[in-house]
């Protein structure tokens, strides 16, 4: 018999779609989001799976997807804190400031 290869297809880009960065089939929920709530969150599979309302099956597809391109998702992530503290510290999102002129 000849080996058959199967291939999950849960993970999904559109490039209208969060940015272009891999989410889950079906929803925005980017695979940096599950990560993110594991890593800095300490969220467990099922507690992501039941929070964000997508299935286990997501989530561990999502999970799969980065241990095979981790380090471009963690790349991502690291982008994302960055632009996040740049923001912060503009004042954007306060209501101290205003971007009005």
């Amino acid at each position: 018999m000849e080996e058959t290869i199967e291939s999950i297809d849960l993970i999904t880009r559109k490039p209208n779609v969060r940015g272009g960065r891999p989410c889950i089939r079906g929803t925005g929920l980017r695979v940096t989001d599950i990560v993110v709530a594991m890593r800095y969150h300490g969220r467990t599979p099922e507690q992501i799976s039941e929070g964000f309302q997508v299935s286990l099956a997501g989530v561990y597809a999502a999970l799969a997807y980065y241990n095979l391109h981790k380090d471009d998702v963690d790349a991502d992530i690291e982008n994302q804190i960055t632009r996040a503290r740049e923001l912060r510290d503009k004042g954007v999102g306060s209501r101290r400031t205003t971007l009005l002129p």
